[in-house]
This record gives C-alpha cells, structure tokens and sequence, in this order.
C-alpha cells in the first residue's frame, strides 16, 4: 500500500512541478470573473429591453420570442422539435411559479457547469492530461522510469490515478472559485432554492410525469457528479492518446481537435444518429437533469452514461496494453 501512495505521490508530484495545473487553474480564476460579468450584463440587458426586473414578465417575452421563431418557414425541423420543448418547459415553470433564473452564486455555480461539461472544462482537462505520458519520451526519461523495479503496469496505473486526482481538484476548485467569486455580485444565498427537475423527451413530446423538486444544493452535486464523470471520461481518453502518441504537442492536438469537432457535429449534423455513439457527443450530462433537449434524438442519461463508460473502458484497455507490449524504449 505505500508503495502504491508514494507511486501517486511521485506522479502528482511531477505534474505539479510542470505548473500545468497551475495554469489551469489560473485560467479558472481569470475566466470566471468574465464569465461572471458577462452574465450580470446580460441580466442587467433583458430587463432594460423589457422595462422590468419581474421573473415572471421575463419567461413570458423569451416564451413569446421562441413562438415568433417558430412562425418562420426556414427553421429546420430539428429546431423547431426544440423549441416547442423549451415553450413547454417555460410554460411550466409559470405554471409552478418557479424562478428558473434566480439570482445567486449557487445559481452561478450550476449553470457555469451546464454550460461548460462539453467544451471548457474538457479543454482544461486535455491540456492536464495530454502530457502525463508522452513527456516522459519528450523529456527522454522514460528509460529511467522502466527501469525501475517497477511493473509496467503499476507504473502506468499510477499515472492514471493520479490523473483522475487532479481532475477532481479541478472540478472542485472550479465550484469554489465559481461560488466565491461570483458571490461577491449575485450574494451568496441560494442554496435551499428549488429546482425543478426529472424533465424526459419522448418523440419530441416534453414529459413531466417524473419532475419534481429538488433544493438547489442537490441539484448542483448532481450536476458536478456527471460533469465529473464526463471529465474523467475525457481524461482517460486523453491518456490513452498520450500512451500511443508520444509527442505531447501532436497528444494536445489530436484531443483538442476531437472535442471541438464532437461539439460542431452535434450542433451541424443533429440528424445522424450515429452521433449519438461517440464520446464527445455525450459530455452534456448535465442537460437531463436540466431538461435541455438533446439534440440527437434517442438519447438519454443511462444511454450516455454506458457510451461513456464503454469509451474509458476501452481506452483503458488499449493504453495499458500499447504500454505494457509496445517497445516504449526504442
């Protein structure tokens, strides 16, 4: 068992000293601040455009903007099915007189991850990941590594767990940083507020057997839970480019191009199916408990779930075995 800690401990230690987490994490703290403030802005934009600050008078003009889009011929299908879903769940929302846009930072804090577990966050783990092993031939000592009285496995294992670590750091000094710096704006209150949740889609029909109610608090747990998953998802995936690819710019590339390519596709070809079967196509975990529409018909959370899963299982799989047979020293 110490020989398992000191093997995480020498491989955290490493990825600390190469400040990449570092950097991360100041793009953390530098972005939210933005991110903080845009939003504000956009607050502060919708009620002089509507001339109230009254919720309710709000989730009536946007139900009443998505209805005029609809009036028009040239909107694809797609986009429609959506919208009639978004119609739906406002009008829910008024119905229940449920604020779904109530200030504060818990708010803040679930939504920077609804919004962020396709692209940001997973960029931020890619640029963590990408290297753990391909630096190791960048920097030529992996030939001290192997020879080690180590086995290849355990050296390998160690890596990933510490890997999976320091993406946990990251998603919670995310939350932190996101509740304390937004708080100073939007007061940090909010936490016992409900959230409606347990929205389903079923033939573009917005299901509302299964919603209820939940304090925000749970609902911003659960959404760090699936937004956790997707990022750990991502890293091993990005492990496992860094085992076969063994340049860490060509490693960052190869991932950074993927997940970017997963999000245009969604949004470009929402008609192929056989989206739905990839893993960049499945980070948005936390639109179910949300109730966003997925763009992608005949996905649900235990579907993306299970492609996830799948993918890391793989990935793993492969990166242990190119690691374990491959000639890494030649």
């Amino acid at each position: 068992m110490r020989n398992w800690v000191n093997l995480i401990y020498n491989e955290m230690l490493k990825m600390v000293k190469k400040k990449r987490v570092l950097v991360v994490l100041l793009i953390v703290a530098v972005l939210i601040p933005i991110f903080t403030y845009a939003q504000y802005r956009t607050v502060q934009t919708t009620v002089e455009q509507l001339g109230t600050d009254d919720w309710r008078s709000v989730l009536q003009q946007q139900i009443i903007d998505s209805q005029n889009r609809l009036s028009s011929s040239r909107l694809p299908e797609e986009w429609r099915k959506m919208l009639e879903m978004n119609i739906q769940q406002q009008q829910y929302y008024l119905d229940h007189n449920i604020n779904p846009m109530a200030p504060g930072a818990p708010t803040f804090v679930r939504q920077f991850m609804e919004e962020s577990v396709s692209l940001f966050l997973p960029l931020l783990v890619v640029v963590v990941a990408s290297d753990i092993v391909s630096s190791e031939h960048s920097a030529g000592t992996i030939k001290m590594l192997l020879t080690r009285p180590v086995r290849r496995w355990r050296i390998l294992l160690s890596k990933y767990l510490a890997l999976i670590l320091v993406v946990s750091l990251v998603v919670m000094a995310t939350a932190i940083l996101g509740y304390l710096i937004s708080g100073v704006i939007f007061g940090y209150s909010g936490w016992t507020m409900p959230v409606l949740t347990g929205f389903q889609e079923e033939n573009g029909e917005l299901l509302t057997d299964q919603v209820h109610l939940i304090p925000q608090w749970q609902a911003t747990l659960m959404g760090y839970g699936l937004g956790w998953f997707a990022c750990v998802t991502v890293a091993t995936i990005a492990f496992m480019v860094s085992v076969l690819v063994r340049s860490t710019a060509a490693s960052m590339g190869i991932m950074m191009a993927a997940i970017i390519s997963g999000s245009l596709l969604t949004q470009l070809a929402p008609t192929w199916s056989a989206l739905k079967y990839l893993a960049f196509t499945n980070l948005r975990l936390t639109d179910y408990l949300s109730g966003t529409p997925t763009m992608i018909e005949g996905m649900t959370l235990p579907f993306s779930l299970t492609v996830l899963s799948i993918w890391s299982l793989v990935a793993l799989a492969v990166a242990f075995t190119a690691f374990t047979r491959k000639d890494v020293l030649a």
